[in-house]
């Protein structure tokens, strides 16, 4: 079921964190944070090559010491995925990991300190083509502004963005993403809403401190999805109390949805009842595991009976359609074959792999014909 997005999304200017553009009509990026000790490099390698495995566009590591400065010089040593550090207050860990090839910078300019500090970054920044990031918090607004506004709101946490936006639109660089995250959604929304309309950076989208795996899937699925609706966001990172990869899943799950990105396979299931003609539910767990390394995208329907199966199968690259004594598989929309339930997760497997296999074939001969006629 190939459906191109009817979003018109937010027109921004465009940034390269590494070689990942982000803005200016780009995919929007996923990214994801480790949670290691940045100074454990082997464990922070390991969890970075994770994420990255699981289709993580860019990983952002906390650099909150110059120890774990040095760290980072042999974790990006080790990594080819763009890394963001995190740095709060002490510019000259900015410096250090600006030296050692870092590729975007999360730091509030106005949290730094004296103008000269500022600048020294900014120039570093500027001389080594290293963006930034400002990120506001809700839990971390400044007094004088939770004073203003009596509890942290959307417009505190605009006027805290702007702030830093204003000093680095005062030493002229314009080469920045903002973030304006709250754990709670209404405002998050309604931040990201005024930020929109005033200024032409990117906006990293989050819902900050979100929760659990399900909790905090579910509260950011629903404000990153009211955003995403409306076109605004380029780069949106999952903030759950689990495995950093299962943020990469969700954040692809929810672009999936919206037909923003693709990234692997498009799961249509049933949720079963009782005309299952085999344990939808038990096959959907076991392929869904079994098929996590397939990038390739495509729309796999299992429906567990003849009622909605056909018609979903057929819109389907692969489709199972649940039918007695056989159940009926569908390729590129047509029947192709009957199997028994008798070890048919592992037969449907194949045909899958198979299937991407082909679909990979075709895109990559596509590619070449494309360029062989530019070259003529």
């Amino acid at each position: 079921m190939k459906t191109q997005s009817p979003i018109v999304r937010r027109q921004s200017r465009q940034i390269m964190v590494g070689d990942v553009p982000v803005g200016g009509g780009a995919p929007i990026s996923v990214q994801s944070m480790t949670n290691t000790d940045t100074c454990d490099v082997a464990a922070t390698v390991a969890q970075v090559r994770a994420i990255a495995e699981a289709g993580a566009d860019i990983v952002r590591v906390s650099v909150p010491s110059m120890d774990a400065a040095e760290a980072f010089r042999s974790i990006r040593e080790q990594v080819e995925v763009p890394l963001v550090a995190d740095i709060h207050f002490d510019h000259k860990i900015a410096l250090k990991v600006a030296e050692y090839g870092v590729d975007c910078l999360r730091i509030n300019p106005g949290n730094i300190g004296r103008d000269d500090k500022v600048r020294a970054v900014i120039d570093s920044a500027r001389d080594k083509g290293i963006p930034l990031r400002i990120g506001v918090n809700a839990g971390s607004l400044g007094k004088d502004l939770q004073r203003k506004y009596g509890e942290p709101n959307a417009q505190a946490l605009v006027e805290s963005a702007m702030r830093h936006v204003d000093i680095l639109d005062k030493f002229d660089y314009p080469e920045f993403k903002v973030s304006v995250k709250a754990s709670e959604v209404f405002m998050a929304v309604e931040a990201y809403r005024l930020l929109a309309g005033k200024i032409e950076q990117p906006l990293h989208l989050g819902i900050t401190e979100a929760g659990g795996l399900r909790g905090g899937t579910v509260k950011s699925a629903v404000g990153l999805g009211m955003l995403l609706m409306e076109g605004i966001g380029d780069t949106i990172r999952i903030s759950l109390a689990a495995d950093p990869v299962e943020e990469v899943k969700v954040g692809f799950d929810i672009l999936k949805s919206l037909h923003l990105r693709t990234n692997g396979i498009n799961f249509i299931a049933c949720p079963s009842c009782s005309r299952q003609n085999f344990d939808v539910i038990g096959t959907m767990n076991a392929l869904e595991q079994r098929l996590e390394d397939v990038r390739t995208p495509m729309d796999v329907a299992v429906i567990g009976c003849i009622v909605n199966g056909p018609g979903e199968a057929r819109e389907a690259d692969v489709g199972l359609t649940g039918a007695s004594p056989s159940n009926l598989v569908y390729i590129a929309g047509e029947p192709d074959h009957k199997v028994s339930n008798e070890d048919f997760v592992d037969h449907l497997e194949q045909v899958i792999r198979e299937r991407a296999a082909s679909l990979e074939a075709a895109r990559a001969r596509a590619e070449e014909d494309l360029i062989t006629r530019s070259s003529t």
